[in-house]
């Protein structure tokens, strides 16, 4: 990335529209009401050869005061603080409006490079709104129209001087060091490499106002994503980038998950679909809890998701700071959640407070060994050694009196890990069996809490070691023979 450019502006004037043609993607949530966009969403933005994070904001309003509008603003101006340039888009259609020459008095002072663009500017109808941004001072209004791709060869001639500048700036500034960053030593590594460029994903899920926001924001350090006493303030999936505990991460933020017969608004529909779109390209699913009202009808459908989609799970219960009976509540919770997601049988649990911070390691620790745990892979000898102890201890059905013969296991993927049996009459197994091989593969792998998909197969397949050895010996003697 060169530099980092913030689409800022009032509400509805279509920087998310703008957004989303730049990152050539559909990220941020878009819809014909005001207001709809109220965190910062970054992304990377791509214009011809051009490769930069783009951020979209909130529409900024006329609100100074702590109301969610305000709160709004205040963190729309904090990601103009952190843009190198700000593309500030006015409404062609509507004109220059009393909140646009504020917000041009805000920018004036506080950006560092400023960029005018009249959008929606398609047609005759544009002409009387572009011509009334030259008051606004800010020079030559660029006319675009975000939703059909018109302006876009012009916005890049004026970024692309800015652009040059900025890298020669970087490399200036940037120190000298003799060190090799290769990653050559780690290849032989059993886990994959965790890097800034390919950072673990996390996403935190959860009811509406369970603290999501606040959970982030904590990790963070610092407010990064809107939050309140309002339940739904989060709409799009948000990610953030970070380095939690010497592990580069990235966090996706989502929008509180209701059940699904009280979604009716369009918004929140999509809404959650953003947030199950997270759950999808995640590696580990923190689901949040509030410890007043734990384990409800939802937050067991929202777990029970991320194990049908095979990621791996830590149940995280917030707001501990205010529990008065913890003990008690502890062993409670650590019983309902044995009875309830049995399919999630040992997974971490852990308590946390997003307002102290408190707890904030253990789950730091709990994501670690949990995305362990869903990378790990088993050796084919080590699997067949505990598949005959297994068998012996406890021996598979004989349905209509023939003894279904387990032949070998192997394992086929990690992510979550999935493993292939082969045998006789598959189609005959009982689901309690495979229940008894799974359990016995957590407790003996330590596979605590992680998905674990078991496939039966059937067919002529033998195991493909057995008579190796004698096999072996005989060409062996046969050699010798010859000679």
């Amino acid at each position: 990335m060169t530099f980092s450019l913030a689409i800022v502006g009032r509400p509805n004037v279509g920087k998310s529209t703008l957004f989303n043609r730049l990152v050539g993607k559909r990220l941020a949530l878009v819809d014909d009401q005001p207001g709809v966009t109220r965190d910062l969403r970054e992304g990377e933005g791509k214009l011809g050869d051009l490769r930069f994070t783009v951020i979209d904001t909130a529409g900024l309003e006329d609100a100074t005061d702590d109301s969610l509008p305000g709160r709004m603003r205040r963190l729309t101006e904090r990601g103009v603080d952190m843009a190198d340039i700000c593309l500030f888009l006015i409404d062609a259609r509507a004109g220059v409006t009393p909140t646009d020459e504020i917000l041009a008095e805000i920018l004036r002072k506080r950006a560092k490079h400023v960029i005018l663009a009249a959008n929606k500017a398609e047609g005759s109808a544009a002409e009387a709104g572009v011509l009334e941004a030259y008051g606004l001072g800010l020079g030559e209004p660029l006319r675009l129209s975000a939703e059909h791709g018109e302006g876009m060869p012009d916005l890049y001639g004026i970024l692309q001087p800015l652009a040059d500048q900025f890298a020669e700036r970087a490399a200036a500034e940037a120190p000298e060091t003799d060190i090799d960053l290769s990653d050559d030593d780690d290849m032989d590594s059993p886990l994959p490499k965790i890097t800034a460029a390919r950072p673990m994903q996390i996403a935190v899920v959860g009811r509406p106002n369970a603290g999501k926001s606040t959970l982030i924001n904590k990790i963070m350090g610092e407010d990064r994503l809107l939050t309140g006493p309002e339940a739904g303030i989060t709409r799009d999936a948000i990610s953030v980038r970070i380095d939690w505990e010497d592990t580069p991460m990235r966090i996706f933020d989502t929008a509180g998950m209701r059940k699904k017969a009280k979604v009716q608004e369009k918004l929140e529909k999509l809404s959650v679909s953003d947030g199950l779109r997270a759950v999808k390209f995640a590696e580990v699913v923190v689901v949040l809890l509030d410890a007043a009202i734990p384990f409800e009808q939802q937050d067991l459908r929202i777990a029970d998701l991320a194990e049908r989609e095979g990621r791996a799970v830590v149940v995280a219960v917030n707001k501990w700071d205010v529990e008065e009976h913890k003990q008690e509540k502890l062993r409670d919770l650590k019983e309902a959640f044995d009875r309830l997601l049995p399919q999630l049988r040992g997974a971490p649990l852990v308590t946390v407070s997003a307002k102290t911070g408190r707890g904030l390691d253990r789950l730091n620790a709990a994501i670690v060994k949990a995305w362990e745990t869903w990378n790990r892979r088993v050796t084919t000898g080590q699997l067949n050694r505990w598949l005959e102890g297994m068998i012996s201890s406890h021996p598979p059905p004989a349905p209509q009196g023939k003894r279904i013969k387990l032949r070998y296991m192997t394992q086929a993927k990690t992510r979550p890990p999935a493993f292939v049996v082969k045998c006789s009459h598959p189609d005959k197994m009982p689901e309690s069996y495979s229940r008894y091989l799974v359990n016995g593969l957590r407790e003996s792998f330590d596979m605590q809490g992680t998905p674990i998909r078991l496939y039966m197969r059937g067919g002529a397949d033998k195991n493909p070691y057995k008579g190796r050895r004698e096999k072996n010996a005989g060409a062996l003697k046969k050699h010798l023979g010859k000679r």
